[in-house]
């Protein structure tokens, strides 16, 4: 069986799946998979990629030998379920990999805008060593909002707890041993949305959570509060965030994702005639753009899970899944 390893701008690591011998042939192609080289591969019987990749039917559909999909991320809100089941492809994940990396991603990004560390750095950059930024703020005494329970969630309200801030928590299914916690008090979203200072969103891209932070919710929010989101970028209507931090009424955001990142990824994608952006893409990036250029906020490319120890194990419970799935006890199914 042949397998293919789609990235990012690097080799995956070539060497590691080489190691599952026996009939499995690995190919590395430092892109993600898209409409425009899928048809280079379409004797691929085992494709796998990040969030990046484009798993949508109109991709798979190109792949006629395609019969599993080992997708290097907790996350498959990029993967067209429903063709997959139609077809018989399965779908593996990897359920848990960075749970300390994204937290503490999360809390970089938060320390940077409460120190305005950015423009700081870019400052003494530029030689200007009287450079005074507006005053930052204690994260001390400070309630933090947690939005999802989860394993990064649990981390990020240990690290709350650490910086000696409050922690309010909601989840639509609250977890029983955080429950009696004396240090984490579950609420309702409204109740989290008033009382938070900080608001850092741990949910994965469901239904349920598609635009869970749109201009209602941040309306709610404590006027000067901080929302950040390592989460999945359709969890918050990005144009209404937009408003929010232009009026003042929230006072920054960290960004780690955004909605429509292949789109961003690729300008190209704006202008193809057989492929227009919908309106709704077009507001997507335009508000994106917006944000990236606000000096309240800070946006990073998707790139929380992005440490040598969260990738291991990322490689290493891929490898284990393309393994039992050759061995015909596939594992970590999503779908």
């Amino acid at each position: 069986m042949k397998i293919v390893l789609f990235s990012a701008g690097e080799a995956a690591d070539e060497a590691a799946f080489s190691a599952l011998g026996g009939d499995l042939a690995v190919l590395s192609v430092t892109a993600p998979l898209d409409a425009g080289n899928v048809d280079a591969h379409e004797d691929a019987d085992i494709v796998s990629g990040f969030a990046g990749c484009d798993f949508s039917a109109a991709t798979l559909s190109r792949l006629p030998r395609l019969r599993f999909i080992a997708v290097r991320a907790t996350g498959f809100d990029n993967v067209d379920l429903a063709y997959c089941r139609a077809r018989g492809i399965l779908v593996s994940n990897v359920p848990a990999y960075g749970d300390s990396t994204v937290a503490e991603h999360a809390f970089g990004l938060l320390l940077a805008l409460s120190r305005r560390t950015v423009p700081c750095a870019e400052a003494t950059r530029r030689g200007d060593f009287t450079f005074c930024p507006d005053r930052g703020f204690e994260l001390r005494g400070k309630a933090f909002g947690v939005v999802g329970t989860g394993h990064i969630g649990r981390r990020a309200i240990e690290m709350a707890s650490g910086f000696g801030m409050t922690v309010l928590a909601y989840d639509a299914m609250p977890s029983p041993d955080l429950q009696g916690r004396p240090d984490i008090r579950y609420v309702t979203f409204n109740a989290l949305l008033a009382e938070a200072d900080i608001i850092s969103l741990h949910v994965p891209a469901t239904p349920q959570t598609d635009g869970m932070i749109g201009a209602a919710e941040l309306a709610r929010m404590k006027r000067g509060a901080v929302l950040i989101n390592t989460a999945r970028g359709q969890v918050v209507d990005h144009a209404a965030l937009v408003g929010a931090l232009e009026c003042g009424h929230l006072a920054a955001a960290g960004l780690d994702v955004l909605p429509d990142e292949t789109l961003l990824r690729h300008p190209d994608k704006f202008f193809a005639p057989d492929q227009a952006p919908s309106a709704a893409q077009l507001r997507a990036a335009l508000a994106a753009r917006a944000l990236a250029s606000m000096p309240n906020v800070i946006v990073t490319p998707h790139n929380a899970y992005n440490t040598q120890e969260a990738f291991r194990r990322i490689v290493e419970t891929t490898i284990a899944n393309i393994r039992a799935f050759a061995e015909g006890n596939p594992i970590n199914l999503v779908g």
